[in-house]
């Protein structure tokens, strides 16, 4: 071989270690579907937090119920002028359910028979807690009535032992949300069967209005 030839050179491969492993991982692709599963999980996820917090928090009217109604006074006024006087003693529960205070500004509570309101009174105002039950205790003096119609038919209701009364229950207030405060207001109506010899309540039929 003369000077001005040249030979080709290559690097010798170098010789595998018999101690060594190797591990020859796949190529990882990341499938479509779980690409936008994820985002559609967590819109699922905020909208079911979002539905719950409104139905927690969303403020519904407080309850009542006319838990006791009792006839403290029953008479007839001789004449010249044929009149009753009657008293009552009535006490309300107020139920809120919401998660925040009621406050209140009044309860009026209205009492007739037959259809002819007798009377009504009025109460202070006041605040029910948060999930929290309130009974509220009034009375109703009524003296003077003059007798009519349905006044013969209220003697002959005490004669048997069992008067019904028609009541209207009625609250407002403001709901304390956070800074804001939201009117509320509830009206009930029952029919009342008083029993007169123990002054307790043996039946009544309520419904919202």
């Amino acid at each position: 071989m003369s000077k001005g030839n040249s030979v080709p050179y290559a690097r010798a491969p170098l010789l595998p270690n018999p101690n060594q492993t190797v591990i020859v991982l796949p190529v990882y692709y990341e499938h479509p579907v779980r690409r936008y599963l994820r985002p559609c999980l967590s819109f699922i996820a905020a909208l079911l937090f979002l539905s719950a917090a409104i139905f927690f928090l969303y403020p519904s009217d407080p309850d009542l119920q006319l838990v006791r109604l009792r006839l403290n006074n029953f008479r007839v006024n001789s004449p010249p002028k044929l009149t009753l006087d009657l008293s009552f003693s009535l006490t309300i529960k107020v139920q809120n359910r919401d998660f925040f205070s009621l406050y209140y500004d009044r309860l009026v509570v209205s009492v007739g028979y037959r259809g002819r309101e007798l009377g009504l009174v009025s109460s202070e105002g006041g605040r029910v807690r948060a999930r929290a039950t309130s009974y509220i205790n009034t009375t109703l003096d009524l003296d003077g009535l003059e007798v009519i119609e349905d006044a013969i038919y209220l003697i002959e209701d005490w004669a048997r032992g069992v008067i019904p009364f028609d009541t209207d229950t009625q609250v407002k207030g403001l709901l304390g949300l956070f800074f804001f405060k939201i009117p509320l207001k509830a009206k009930v109506s029952c029919e009342v069967y008083v029993n007169t010899n123990n002054q307790t309540i043996v039946h009544q039929d309520c419904y919202p209005v």
